[in-house]
């Protein structure tokens, strides 16, 4: 009995592939030129120097802008974002949400970092060491935004009784949800030299532009050369006139 040949593949389908990989690898080297792009624009709107302007609601912010806002601490509904390595050690931020008034949403405040005393710290002592005086202030600091993680496994607010809630990588979105609160989109860094903060050491990503522009030649450098073995082997397969 015959046994029938097995169909070898297409001849373009490699060409096909091949081509495929060519235009994501491009798609990676300009979604990194992107990156570092936007990296350097926050890095130079982090330069700069101006005075505190006046925040209120419906206000519109820019990165690391340095505003002022007059309201009172809510001291006994604060967050504490965790898995926050700093000198290679792991702490919390200490997220504490400002009532601006008037039925406004609040300004959440990162008042900066805390080191864990042990992997899991008893919360009621912590509490207590970063409580805050709930009377008329005026914070001032820069526009920041809430840690993002790669990827978040998990609640974002871990489920437990009383205050303040553990939160891993939560959103503004998770953050209202909690405090039962509408929140302004952004969050404040709290100056340095503010007395109600802890630990602050604001910069931009620590991974600067010029890692994302080296990815970027990475990408298009095997773009480029697989682009160069398809047109090779394309010549290589056409027959001799």
């Amino acid at each position: 009995m015959n046994i029938e040949a097995k169909k070898s593949l297409p001849a373009w389908l490699p060409f096909v592939v091949g081509a495929f990989l060519v235009l994501q690898f491009l798609a990676l080297s300009v979604w990194q030129i992107n990156r570092g792009l936007e990296k350097r624009a926050n890095r130079a709107a982090y330069a700069e120097q101006g005075s505190f302007s006046e925040f209120s609601d419906g206000v519109a912010v820019r990165a690391y802008q340095s505003i002022m806002a007059d309201g009172q601490f809510i001291s006994g509904q604060q967050f504490l974002l965790d898995n926050i390595i700093l000198n290679s050690r792991y702490g919390f931020y200490v997220l504490t949400a400002l009532d601006l008034g008037s039925g406004e949403p609040v300004l959440l405040v990162n008042r900066g970092w805390i080191a864990k005393t042990s992997p899991n710290p008893d919360i009621a002592v912590v509490a207590a060491s970063i409580a805050v005086d709930e009377s008329p202030v005026t914070a001032r600091g820069r526009v920041g935004y809430l840690p993002r993680p790669g990827v978040r496994l998990g609640d974002a607010i871990l489920p437990q009784d009383g205050w303040p809630k553990v939160a891993v990588f939560p959103t503004v979105e998770d953050i209202a949800l909690s405090l039962g609160r509408d929140v302004q989109p952004f969050v404040l860094l709290m100056d340095p030299d503010d007395e109600r903060g802890f630990l602050r050491h604001w910069v931009p990503e620590e991974m600067g532009p010029g890692k994302h522009f080296g990815y970027a030649l990475q990408w298009f450098a095997m773009g480029a050369v697989l682009a160069g073995l398809l047109i090779f082997n394309y010549r290589k397969r056409r027959p001799a006139k």
